[in-house]
């Protein structure tokens, strides 16, 4: 049996709240929605993000010589557009396996934007 306490700590270096950081803060009683919302929004973000890294990070091990020929993404703003880069390099570039990840890339992509 597992203690709450081993549970509660492997939540939070490998579950769902990996990498997140409790904060504690005084409002008054009518703006805790607010709060909570606000708080809400920005862990999807965050997770957004953090998924399309991953998946930026995947394709550029899997196949980046093959779209990175004539791309310099240091180049570019934000992970974003540099997701989007490599998503559709994939998809003129790629097979039918780095076609689908760059779709995906690309879904990702646009709801980071929404």
């Amino acid at each position: 049996m597992v203690s709450a306490n081993k549970r509660v700590r492997k939540y939070r270096s490998e579950g769902g709240a990996a990498d997140l950081v409790r904060v504690e803060v005084l409002i008054p009683p009518a703006a805790r929605n607010e709060v909570l919302a606000v708080a809400s929004r920005i862990r999807a973000e965050y997770r957004r993000t953090k998924e399309l890294q991953s998946l930026l990070d995947d394709a550029l091990r899997l196949y980046g010589p093959r779209i990175l020929d004539n791309v310099d993404l240091d180049r570019l703003p934000d992970l974003r557009s540099r997701a989007a880069v490599a998503a559709r390099a994939m998809i003129d570039r790629g097979d039918a396996k780095a076609f689908a990840m760059g779709r995906k890339m690309l879904d990702r992509v646009s709801a980071c934007e929404d």
